[in-house]
């Protein structure tokens, strides 16, 4: 029997993919997945277990607290330094004064401002209520009257509208003094 011939282009491919073959499986023996595993081996002795914790984590500080200065400005001076231990109520630092005064006038003016706007509302509401009180006289004159066939009933309507303009107008006077009450709340509450 007679070996078919082989060709040279055949036997250059064998040339590489036979070593490449060689080299992958003694890869994969020596430390792949069919590798050996290597064993350690002891002798078995009695002694004491000693208890240990082993964990992985983050450590925080069990309390924190945001301090900063309630209003800007420049430090002037610096009474502690980063790591320092504290006290409730001591000095950190202190804050240059170069706007406080002009605050401090600022916000007496808006005291002022608000504590104004609720005497205007106030007034208003006086206002509004004498309004209300001419106006429900006018259309009871006017009732009267239409009873009488002294007035006609056209003039007799626009007083009931009147006075509900003015009902109205009494409602709106009370909500602008609600507002300028709380406004004046707020402006005490930011001093």
């Amino acid at each position: 029997m007679t070996l078919p011939k082989i060709q040279g282009r055949t036997l250059a491919l064998l040339g590489i993919l036979i070593p490449l073959v060689a080299a992958f499986l003694w890869l994969a023996l020596t430390s792949g997945p069919l590798a050996p595993v290597p064993v350690t081996l002891t002798t078995v002795t009695e002694r004491a277990l000693a208890p240990a914790l082993f964990g992985v984590g983050t450590v925080e500080a069990r309390y924190t607290y945001r301090i900063g200065p309630t209003f800007a400005g420049r430090v002037s001076r610096v009474e502690v330094q980063v790591g320092d231990r504290v006290q409730a109520g001591q000095l950190l630092g202190e804050m240059d004064p170069v706007d406080l005064d002009d605050r401090v006038s600022a916000q007496d003016a808006a005291l002022r401002g608000a504590e104004a706007g609720v005497e205007a509302a106030r007034a208003q509401i006086r206002d509004a209520e004498a309004r209300r009180d001419f106006a429900s006289a006018q259309v009871r004159r006017f009732e009267q009257l239409l009873l009488a066939r002294t007035a006609s009933e056209d003039t007799a309507e626009g007083k009931r509208q009147e006075a509900q303009v003015a009902t109205a107008g009494l409602e709106t006077a009370q909500a602008k003094l609600e507002s300028a009450e709380q406004e004046l709340r707020r402006v005490r509450a930011e001093r």
